[in-house]
């Protein structure tokens, strides 16, 4: 999530564009059920605020595994990545307040004049990686999940379990108090968060490709 700017027609908006802000986007559900391939990894990111990122996408989508991923706090509803060239993709913007990761790994596959190559950041073996106000635009997710009271289908204008957490009036939302997340694979296209601690942190840029699953 960003610091204030004038944003332009580039950049990422998670406020849903009038069009898509219909029928289609009221059925649009990324329900996350133990086992069940929702969506999503990431893009980009940033440590400075808790509000959606102001920023154009890269044309490519990143990876995200950790052993168990657990938050305070989730909401999640349906929302539009735009890449510089004006591209987009349907995305599952979710938010978590207070989130902790053990064996963090992202990846990012270029392809460079010389051949593939990845970039290879570890984190939190020993002690979990910790981050405040995630914001994520999930593309896919698969692990195994438990929530702690949670609603589906609710209007995505009164979500309440995150800050800054409201979608469109009528669309598609789903929260919980609590998220964990075992086993977890994750696609996305950008992360924001508030702070993020990195703790034991590695970073590799390796021929070839060496993503994290």
């Amino acid at each position: 999530m960003p610091m204030a700017s004038e944003e332009t027609p580039e950049e990422v908006s998670h406020e849903a564009p009038e069009q898509i802000r219909g029928t289609r986007w009221r059925r649009f559900a990324l329900v996350l059920i133990p086992g069940f391939a929702a969506a999503g990894v990431l893009g980009g990111m940033t440590t400075q605020g808790l509000l959606a990122a102001s920023f154009a996408v890269s044309g490519d989508s990143f990876k995200m595994s950790a052993s168990e991923f657990s938050g305070q706090g989730f909401t999640q509803y349906g929302d539009v990545a735009t890449s510089a060239d004006g591209s987009s993709r349907a995305v599952g913007l979710s938010r978590v307040g207070n989130a902790q990761l053990s064996d963090l790994c992202m990846s990012s596959l270029w392809d460079l004049p010389i051949g593939q190559a990845t970039l290879v950041i570890t984190a939190g073996e020993s002690t979990p990686v910790e981050g405040t106000n995630f914001v994520l635009d999930i593309e896919q997710l698969q692990g195994h999940a438990e929530f702690g009271a949670i609603e589906i289908g609710r209007d995505a204008s009164t979500l309440d379990k995150t800050e800054g957490g409201q979608g469109p009036a009528g669309g598609f939302g789903l929260q919980a108090d609590i998220i964990n997340v075992t086993d977890m694979e994750l696609t996305t296209w950008a992360v924001t968060s508030g702070s993020l601690h990195l703790s034991g942190l590695g970073l590799a840029i390796k021929p070839g490709n060496h993503e994290c699953f």
